[in-house]
């Protein structure tokens, strides 16, 4: 197992470096420029020559990809042309949002998805099968900003259940140490502060679930239905074990292999920043950042949120291959 670990995270190397090139391309690519978002259309072509001499990008591109790959290794991203701050402490500051949230998302989407999924399978036809089937395909459908804006108005602004916007209650004085309010609340032991962060969860955790809820119904009920359909189910079942043991031993194990592939995928995209989500409800996290930073081209901030979101997704997807062996004792690790 260890080896396997540490030949996937060597493996990490070259693919980072292929996206670090990619992305060095894209951005230089791209229509206007640092100048254009710290001067703006007005700038003189002699301030926008001096800007690019500050910044650096008079240089031949080798020379200024050399110089960002060094900064990456020493873990310096820059400062944000926007906000005049490290981006390392942006993301620190924003990245425990998306977190947070993303793991209320898939709590939800896990403990509703793979219990409904298989009871749809194991009562294949009935009305609670076409049900989730139908509820998967509509989740899929309904676009996850016009499901946050219906949540917002229905249960934050006309019945008042919910917070609108924000990650916590102003009002409120939290202390805050790892900037994961939920977590910054049982550490200091600031119930109200925690129960607070946990209610400003909820509606934009029910709205990004909703796509990956769909998903996990309709892969566990896939995969449930060709498992129930192998000779070893049948044979378990006619020894006369109980359906709870054929259920847990035979069934669930066999069928998670492809869900928590999925559940893997779905993880690492919503870590990559629920913007539409964040946007709406206001949510200090990543995708609300980057959706602004592509709009002031803000190139540092861009630059470095995308290779730490690209190395967290490759960590999710390790974690799932590790996970294998864990489901499945067919399955090993080395």
């Amino acid at each position: 197992m260890f080896r396997f670990i540490v030949r996937r995270l060597l493996q990490l190397v070259p693919t980072l470096f292929g996206l670090s090139i990619l992305l060095f391309i894209w951005l230089h690519r791209l229509p206007g420029g640092p100048e254009t978002a710290l001067l703006g259309e007005r700038g003189t072509p002699e301030s926008r020559a001096q800007i690019r001499e500050s910044l650096g990008l008079d240089e031949p591109l080798p020379i200024q990809y050399g110089r960002f790959v060094k900064r990456l290794v020493q873990l310096d991203l820059g400062t944000s042309i926007s906000t005049k701050r490290e981006v390392t402490t942006e993301f620190l500051q924003r990245f425990p949002g998306t977190v947070e949230l993303t793991i209320t998302a898939m709590i939800i989407a896990i403990g509703v998805g793979i219990p409904l999924g298989y009871l749809a399978a194991r009562r294949r036809g009935s009305i609670l099968d076409q049900a989730s089937v139908g509820g998967s395909l509509l989740g899929t459908c309904i676009p996850i900003f016009f499901l946050a804006y219906v949540l917002k108005a229905i249960f934050a602004e006309n019945l008042g259940w919910f917070p609108t916007i924000g990650r916590q209650d102003a009002s409120i004085n939290a202390t805050h140490i790892t900037n994961f309010f939920v977590l910054d609340g049982l550490l200091t032991r600031e119930w109200d502060a925690a129960a607070d962060a946990i209610w400003h969860l909820v509606l934009p955790g029910i709205a990004l679930a909703s796509i990956p809820l769909a998903i996990i119904v309709r892969i566990t009920r896939a995969s449930v239905l060709e498992v129930l359909g192998e000779d070893f189910v049948r044979t378990a079942e006619a020894k006369g074990l109980t359906e709870r043991t054929v259920r847990r031993r035979h069934v669930l194990r066999n069928a998670m292999l492809p869900v928590a592939t999925s559940i893997g995928l779905l993880t690492g995209l919503l870590l990559s920043g629920a913007v539409l989500t964040e946007t709406v409800f206001a949510f200090s996290g990543i995708g609300a950042f980057i959706k602004d930073a592509i709009s002031n081209l803000d190139y540092p901030v861009l630059m470095g949120f995308i290779m730490i979101i690209a190395v967290v997704f490759a960590l999710v997807n390790l974690l799932v291959d590790v996970s294998y062996s864990l489901i499945d004792p067919r399955v090993r690790v080395r």
